[in-house]
């Protein structure tokens, strides 16, 4: 096995404690499909904490096992939703095409040209692996507070007849979402949701299967784009995939009995004190 405990700090820790935090990480790496299950995202917001903090992966690597995992794990999703009629290919287009395209540009040409060492203020080193997990933590907040506020009940359309203002709207988003995607290897749930609720007014289940479409092309297309300038650990990285792909299958079983606007609190309030906790934990590796 490849060395993965590449530890972000000075501190040396015990095999003991290694193991335990593995095994945690283990069993957590369910809870990635069970939130694309229950409500089509939020995935990627628990697979870089994850692998930074339990598996000690460096987090730029981490962005990158986390567009695998959550890619596969999404697709099993999507694949599902379609068969029962709860995805739209149709509204997936605009964002499965521009998105992508855009993940994919990020991914291959932009991160790996980044230096690791960005500046120095003081004494205060900011690398890209600080900056990764500050920026993530600051959209796990605006992810958080998204799933706080009450959604309205949004009136339902034809998911047939759409207008090019429609079309263009989503293609915007899908720059927007890709670029994400790109530097922080969040699916984007959180923001293809309520767009496809808000702009075209669709049901919340077909909005989450087709978030699932969307999120598995978008983190597939950009781990492609990462072949070539990591030294991935397979085993491990197909391993997490087939833990967190029978969450996903738990995710959706769960879905059918627990109202949605429950689920999106629960949720919103873990990400937010996750959120916290990064930005604090960030915050002292900074000052020591």
């Amino acid at each position: 096995m490849k060395n993965r405990f590449v530890t972000r700090t000075t501190l040396n820790p015990t095999f003991a404690t290694i193991f335990i935090m593995e095994i945690i990480g283990y069993i957590t790496a369910v809870l990635i499909g069970v939130s694309l299950g229950l409500i089509g995202g939020g995935g990627s917001i628990l697979t870089v904490p994850l692998l930074v903090y339990l598996f000690s992966i460096p987090p730029v690597m981490a962005v990158s096992y986390s567009l695998f995992i959550v890619g596969v794990t999404s697709l099993l999703g999507a694949f599902n939703n379609f068969r029962k009629g709860q995805a739209s290919l149709n509204l997936a287009l605009p964002l499965g095409i521009v998105s992508p395209a855009t993940v994919f540009f990020v991914r291959r040409d932009v991160v790996p040209h980044i230096p690791e060492q960005l500046w120095t203020i003081g004494r205060l080193e900011i690398t890209k692996s600080v900056l990764t997990m500050i920026l993530f933590a600051v959209l796990m907040l605006a992810a958080a507070v998204s799933m706080l506020k009450k959604s309205a009940a949004p009136s339902v359309k034809s998911t047939n007849v759409r207008s090019m203002k429609d079309y263009f709207q989503l293609a915007l988003f899908g720059l927007g979402i890709g670029c994400v995607t790109g530097f922080l290897g969040a699916g984007g749930g959180f923001l293809i949701i309520p767009a496809l609720v808000l702009l075209l007014n669709i049901p919340m289940k077909e909005a989450v299967g087709t978030s699932l479409f969307i999120i598995a092309i978008n983190s597939l297309v950009g781990f492609t784009g990462d072949l070539g300038h990591y030294d991935n650990d397979w085993p491990f990285l197909l391993c997490i995939t087939v833990i967190a792909s029978v969450g996903i299958v738990i995710g959706t079983q769960l879905a059918k009995k627990i109202p949605s606007e429950k689920l999106k609190k629960g949720f919103g309030w873990f990400v937010l004190v996750m959120g916290v906790y990064i930005i604090a934990q960030e915050a002292m590796m900074l000052w020591r």
